[in-house]
C-alpha cells in the first residue's frame, strides 16, 4: 500500500518540479501575448505606432534567452525557497507574479502610459522622445518585475541562473532611454565610433562595385549617399549610434561576460573568446548598415530592414556565440580523446 501512494505521488512531483522550473516563462508569456495581440506592429517592425526603430520584438529574444537559461540550468532550479503556494512566499510570488500582466494592462489601457508621457515632457525631454519613453520604462519594469520572481523562487544563487535574461531587458531598457532623451546621436560617448563604422561600411560598398558619397556630417553624424552601375541611388542616410549597433555591442559584451563567468574555461580563453567575438559583432554591424544601403539602392522596404532584420544580424550573433563556443569546446574533447586513444592503440 505504501509503495502504491508513493508510486501515485511520484508523478506529482514531478509535475510540480516542472511547473517551478518553468513558471518564470510563463509569467512574460502572458503579457507579451497581450501586446502582441493589442499592438502586433510594435513587434514587426512598423514604425507608424510610436515613429521611432524601437520595438518590442526582442522580447522574443528575451524569452529565448529565458528558455535557453532554463535549459542550462535545469538541475539546479529544482530547489526553490517556496515549498508551498499557500506559504507566505507562495502568495507572495503569485503576486508578483501577477503584476507584469496587470502593468500592461494599466499602461496601455487604462491610461498609465500618458501619465509617463506627460512626466517625460514636463522634464524637458522632446515630443517624440517622450511619446517613446513608456516602451523604455516597459521594458525596465519587465527586468525588475522579472528579477523579482526569480530571487522570490530560488534567492540570488538563482538569480545568476537568468543573469543574461535579466540584463538583457536592463540594456534594451536603458538603451533605448538614451535615446529618447538624447535622439538622433546626440549622445556624444555612443556615437564615438560611428564615424568609423560609417567609412568602413562605405568602403565595403565601394569593393563590391557600388560608388558612396560622404555628405557631411548633419547633426553630428556622417552621412552617405550610395548608387550603382545603372544610376539606382540610396537616399542619403545619417548614421546614428542605433543604426551603427551601439546597442547590439552593450547586450554582447553583458551576454558573453555573465556566459564567461560561468564557464569554466582558462582565464586566456576566455579573453580570446570575448576579443574574437566583439570584432566579429562590431562587423557584423558594417555589414548592418551595408544591407541597408543595398536594400535602399534595390528598392525594398529599408526601412523594415532598419527597424527589424538589421537588428537581427547582431542579436542572432550573440545569442548563437555561447553555443558555438560550447560546441566548439565539445568538438575539441572528442579530437582529444581520440587522439589519446589512438595513441593507446599504437
Amino acid at each position: 500500500m505504501i509503495k502504491e501512494l508513493q508510486l501515485n505521488i511520484e508523478p506529482l512531483k514531478k509535475g510540480t518540479s516542472l511547473v517551478r522550473k518553468t513558471w518564470p516563462a510563463f509569467v512574460f508569456i502572458i503579457p507579451i501575448f497581450l501586446l502582441y495581440a493589442s499592438y502586433p506592429g510594435s513587434f514587426e517592425g512598423d514604425t507608424t505606432w510610436i515613429g521611432s526603430w524601437q520595438g518590442r520584438f526582442l522580447y522574443i529574444f528575451f524569452l529565448w534567452l529565458l528558455v535557453l537559461e532554463t535549459i542550462l540550468s535545469w538541475e539546479t532550479l529544482g530547489k526553490s525557497k517556496i515549498n508551498k503556494i499557500g506559504s507566505i512566499k507562495g502568495v507572495t510570488l503569485v503576486a508578483v507574479s501577477l503584476l507584469p500582466t496587470i502593468y500592461t494592462v494599466v499602461a496601455n489601457f487604462l491610461g498609465a502610459n500618458t501619465i509617463i508621457v506627460s512626466l517625460a515632457a514636463q522634464q524637458g525631454i522632446s515630443a517624440g522622445g517622450a511619446s517613446r519613453m513608456p516602451l523604455a520604462v516597459e521594458y525596465l519594469v519587465f527586468a525588475a518585475l522579472f528579477s523579482a520572481v526569480i530571487l522570490l523562487m530560488y534567492g540570488t544563487h538563482g538569480f545568476k541562473n537568468y543573469s543574461v535574461s535579466a540584463f538583457f531587458l536592463i540594456i534594451i531598457g536603458t538603451v533605448y532611454i538614451v535615446d529618447d532623451v538624447y535622439p538622433q546621436g546626440v549622445f556624444t560617448p555612443f556615437q564615438l565610433i560611428v564615424p568609423t563604422t560609417a567609412y568602413l561600411a562605405a568602403g565595403a560598398l565601394n569593393l563590391m562595385g557600388y560608388h558612396t558619397l560622404w555628405l557631411g556630417n548633419r547633426g553630428g553624424m556622417p552621412t552617405y549617399i550610395a548608387w550603382d552601375a545603372h544610376g539606382n541611388y540610396s537616399i542619403p542616410f545619417s548614421v546614428a549610434w542605433p543604426c551603427a549597433g551601439v546597442e547590439s555591442l552593450l547586450i554582447y559584451t553583458v551576454v558573453i561576460l555573465l556566459f564567461l563567468k560561468r564557464s569554466a574555461f582558462p582565464r586566456l580563453h576566455k579573453v580570446i573568446y570575448f576579443m574574437i567575438g566583439a570584432v566579429i559583432t562590431y562587423f557584423i554591424n558594417v555589414l548592418r548598415i551595408v544591407s541597408i544601403y543595398l536594400t535602399s539602392i534595390n528598392h525594398g522596404d529599408w526601412l523594415r530592414f532598419h527597424n527589424i532584420y538589421g537588428p537581427l544580424y547582431s542579436i542572432s550573433w550573440t545569442i548563437s556565440y555561447p553555443l558555438i563556443i560550447i560546441g566548439s569546446q565539445l568538438l575539441w574533447s572528442r579530437i582529444k580523446t581520440r587522439r589519446r586513444e589512438g595513441k593507446t592503440e599504437d
